[in-house]
């Protein structure tokens, strides 16, 4: 699909110069967090392990869901992980994290080899970083899906979740956890000191999400801020890439008062696709600039609501007007769309 030399993109690109390839942001986000330290992924694949000898097994996930009824846990099933379901793996850490005393007691009647690990203390406490690390992954996960988001805001929210890594790196180097609330809690009720391996492998672990961040988010779009606001610039800030037609039009703009009234009122888009008519130059740019998704989340939208209106209850081949309905934002007016329909006399 992306390939240099051939692939969807590369075709498309033999057309039209001017089509713009985004690599989506979520996808960038679950290649970043593949990159770990060595004994992070061997608990990663032990923690596996665990979770699909009771949950793929029948027998095992029946008793273990009756062993946490009768203990009356939060939870009675664990959750499994699957690598196309970009929030499962961080569900799947917290969720075991949760039920670990629950499991801990079901191992213990059984053969299974890992058993033993359950009763490691440190083999908790890296299940507790990992709950959380992949916990903060799954909100930035969540905060980069949206119908609003376009290339500024992912940058932000990006740019911001580097920082805070680079920051809790520095606060576990004086060993404050903090930023981690299950590790925190399991070593205070357990009076446990954190060992130094591993406060070691969580800053290494730091240092490689902020460094593959950054290699996998480049994008600099200083250049088109007048986009974002063109009311706070200066002549010093206008970009020397726009014509001088362009830059005479940003200035009539940023001194407009009543449209800078507008502009706080409305969504960044809503606002350039208004004033095309009176700015058109500046308008196209701003428009082609804002229009290229960031994510796949409309396309993966799309299909879970043609999961739902596609079953064996509803088996019509033709889908299209029902998922126009299903993803359009306008309300029908059920009361008056009724009131205008003639009631069967027979009724």
């Amino acid at each position: 699909m992306t390939g240099k030399h051939g692939g969807v993109a590369t075709k498309i690109k033999l057309v039209t110069e001017n089509c713009t390839f985004i690599h989506c942001s979520i996808h960038r986000e679950a290649l970043v967090v593949k990159r770990m330290p060595e004994p992070f992924k061997l608990v990663l694949q032990e923690i596996i392990k665990v979770v699909k000898f009771i949950k793929s097994r029948a027998l095992q996930s029946r008793l273990f869901t009756k062993l946490c009824s009768e203990m009356g846990s939060d939870h009675i099933q664990l959750l499994l992980h699957t690598e196309v379901r970009w929030l499962s793996r961080g569900r799947m850490l917290c969720r075991l994290f949760e039920l670990h005393s629950e499991v801990q007691l079901f191992l213990g009647e059984t053969n299974f080899e890992l058993k033993d690990k359950l009763t490691d203390n440190l083999w908790i406490t890296t299940l507790a970083y990992l709950s959380d690390i992949f916990n903060r992954l799954n909100v930035l996960n969540l905060s980069l899906q949206g119908k609003s988001i376009n290339r500024f805001s992912m940058n932000d929210k990006i740019k911001a979740f580097i920082k805070i890594i680079e920051m809790i790196s520095n606060n576990v180097s004086n060993e404050n956890l903090q930023s981690f609330p299950n590790l925190e809690q399991f070593v205070t009720e357990h009076e446990l000191q954190v060992e130094a391996d591993l406060i070691k492998n969580i800053k290494h672990n730091c240092k490689m999400l902020k460094t593959t961040f950054e290699e996998y988010f480049k994008e600099d779009y200083s250049e088109f801020f007048w986009i974002r606001n063109p009311f706070i610039l200066d002549l010093d800030d206008i970009p020397k890439t726009l014509t001088n037609n362009e830059k005479e039009s940003l200035i009539e703009l940023s001194c407009d008062e009543s449209l800078k009234i507008e502009f706080t009122k409305l969504e960044l888009g809503v606002f350039w696709i208004k004033i095309k008519n009176e700015y058109p130059l500046l308008s196209k740019i701003a428009l082609l600039f804002l229009l290229p998704f960031t994510t796949t989340y409309l396309c993966e939208t799309g299909f879970s609501s043609m999961i739902e209106v596609k079953n064996k209850f509803r088996n019509k081949l033709n889908l299209e007007p029902n998922l126009r309905l299903k993803l359009s934002n306008t309300e029908p007016d059920i009361s008056s769309l009724i009131s205008n329909l003639q009631i069967h006399g027979s009724h």
